[in-house]
C-alpha cells in the first residue's frame, strides 16, 4: 500500500505538491472550469493545517518546452488565493532564481505555485537533472495528479527518486474506490465500455472479462462486434482489422460465462451531421448508405435490466455520438439509469462519461468519477502507472 501524505510528517517542511491544474480557458486567459483545481483543495488545505510550507506544480496545455505566456499558471494561482483564502505566491519560472527564492522564504502554511513544468523542455524527458533541480527545492513530495499518473514525466514520478513521497487524498481515492472494484467488487459486477474504436479499448475489455458478470458495449466499436457476427453495419464506424478479435472477445464471454450485451436497436442516419433526418432500426437491418450514430430505445431498455441489479458499475465511454446534441441521448440516459441506482457503486471512467453526468446534473448521485481519461483507461487495463508506481510503500 502506498503512503499517503497523512503518513508523512510534514509540519515546517517544504513540500512539493504535483497537482493537475490544466484547466480550460477562454481566448481573455479566465478559467471556464476550475473543478480540477476545486479537487485539490483537499489535500492542500491539509499541508496548510500541519504546517506545512506548501509547494505547488503543475503543467498546463502543451507549451513543448518553450515559455508561453498562454500557458502561464498565473489565472491558476490567482483562482488559489480566492478559494484559499491566503496569497498563494507565484513564482516566474520552474526552477530558476524566482522559485528559489520563493521557496527558501516560505514560512509555515504559506502557498506558492512554480510555472507551467512544461516550460522546460526537460519534464516531458524525465530527465534526472530537471527531476533534481525540481527536488532541491523541498524536502517532501506529494503526487495527487492522478489525470497525469500515467506518464512518467519529471514532476509526476521522477522527483520521488530524489524526495520521501506520498500521494494526495485524490490519487488515493482514486486507487481505494477503483481499486476494489476491480480486485474486490460487489457483486453483480456491470463494465459498460462505449467510444469509437475496438483497438482503443482492446487492453481494457480483455481485462475486465476476467472480472466482471455482464459486460455492456456500446458506441462506435459496437459496430466492429455486429460486423464479427456476420451482419451488415452500412457505413458505421468499423474497424475491419479487428473484426476476428470482436470474435475472439465474443467467444471469451461466453466461455467465461460472462453476459456480453450489445445493442439491439440504432438511431441510423445518412448524413454524418446533428441535423441528419434519422431513424431506428434493429441490429440485424441496418442498411447499405445507412450509419448507427446512438443507440435505441430497446437497448437503452435493456441495458435498463442488465444494470438494474447491479451492486458495482465501471461505465468508461459514450454509446453514441456525444459530440452531437441529438445523438447524446443514450449516453444521456445511461447517466440517468446509473444515478438511479440503488445500494450501488458507481464509477466513472473520465471523459465524455464524465461529461454527460455533469451535464446531466447527477455527479453528486454517482460513488466516484475518475479525474483521468488517459489515467483511469491504463488503470482499468490493470497497467502500472508510473506517477502512482513512483511513490513509497508503507512500512
Amino acid at each position: 500500500m502506498k503512503k499517503s501524505v497523512e503518513d508523512l510528517n510534514v509540519g515546517g517542511k517544504k513540500v512539493l505538491v504535483r497537482c493537475d491544474f490544466n484547466v480550460p480557458q477562454n481566448e481573455r486567459g479566465e478559467i471556464t472550469d476550475d473543478r480540477r483545481i476545486r479537487e485539490a483543495l483537499k489535500t492542500i488545505r491539509y499541508l496548510m493545517e500541519h504546517d506545512a510550507r506548501v509547494i505547488l506544480c503543475s503543467h498546463l496545455g502543451r507549451p513543448k518546452g518553450e515559455v508561453n505566456p498562454t500557458y502561464s499558471l498565473k489565472p491558476v494561482a490567482d483562482r488559489l488565493s480566492e478559494l484559499l483564502g491566503v496569497d498563494v505566491k507565484m513564482a516566474e519560472d520552474v526552477v530558476g532564481e524566482s522559485a528559489k527564492t520563493l521557496a527558501a522564504n516560505l514560512k509555515d502554511r504559506e502557498v506558492m505555485l512554480l510555472e507551467n513544468v512544461r516550460y522546460d523542455a526537460r519534464e516531458e524527458k524525465n530527465d534526472p537533472d530537471f527531476s533534481k533541480e525540481l527536488a532541491s527545492l523541498a524536502e517532501l513530495y506529494v503526487n495527487d495528479a492522478f489525470g497525469t499518473a500515467h506518464r512518467a514525466h519529471s514532476s509526476t514520478a521522477g522527483v520521488a527518486d530524489y524526495l520521501p513521497s506520498a500521494v494526495g487524498y485524490l490519487i488515493k481515492k482514486e486507487i481505494d474506490v477503483m481499486g476494489k472494484a476491480l480486485n474486490n467488487p460487489e457483486r453483480p459486477f456491470v463494465a459498460i465500455l462505449g467510444g469509437k474504436k475496438v483497438s482503443d479499448k482492446i487492453s481494457v475489455i480483455e481485462n475486465l472479462i476476467d472480472k466482471v458478470d455482464s459486460l455492456i458495449i456500446g458506441g462506435g466499436m459496437s459496430y466492429t462486434f455486429f460486423k464479427a457476427q456476420g451482419k451488415e453495419v452500412g457505413k458505421s464506424i468499423c474497424e475491419l482489422d479487428k473484426v476476428d478479435l470482436a470474435k475472439e472477445l465474443l467467444a471469451k464471454a461466453e466461455e467465461k460465462g460472462v453476459r456480453l450485451v450489445l445493442p439491439v436497436d440504432n438511431v441510423v442516419v445518412e448524413e454524418f451531421s446533428n441535423d441528419a433526418p434519422s431513424k431506428v432500426v434493429s441490429s440485424d437491418n441496418i442498411e447499405g448508405d445507412w450509419q448507427g450514430v446512438d443507440v435505441g430505445p430497446k437497448t437503452l431498455e435493456l441495458y435498463a435490466e442488465v444494470l438494474k441489479d447491479a451492486k458495482t458499475v465501471v461505465w468508461n465511454g459514450p454509446v453514441g455520438v456525444f459530440e452531437f446534441d441529438n445523438f447524446a441521448k443514450g449516453t444521456n440516459k445511461v447517466a440517468e439509469i446509473l444515478a438511479n441506482l440503488e445500494g450501488a457503486t458507481t464509477i466513472i471512467g473520465g471523459g465524455d462519461s464524465s461529461a454527460a453526468v455533469e451535464k446531466g446534473g447527477f455527479a453528486d448521485k454517482m460513488t466516484h468519477i475518475s479525474t483521468g481519461g488517459g489515467a483511469s483507461l491504463e488503470f482499468l487495463e490493470g497497467k502500472v502507472l508510473p506517477g502512482i508506481d513512483c511513490i513509497s510503500e508503507k512500512e
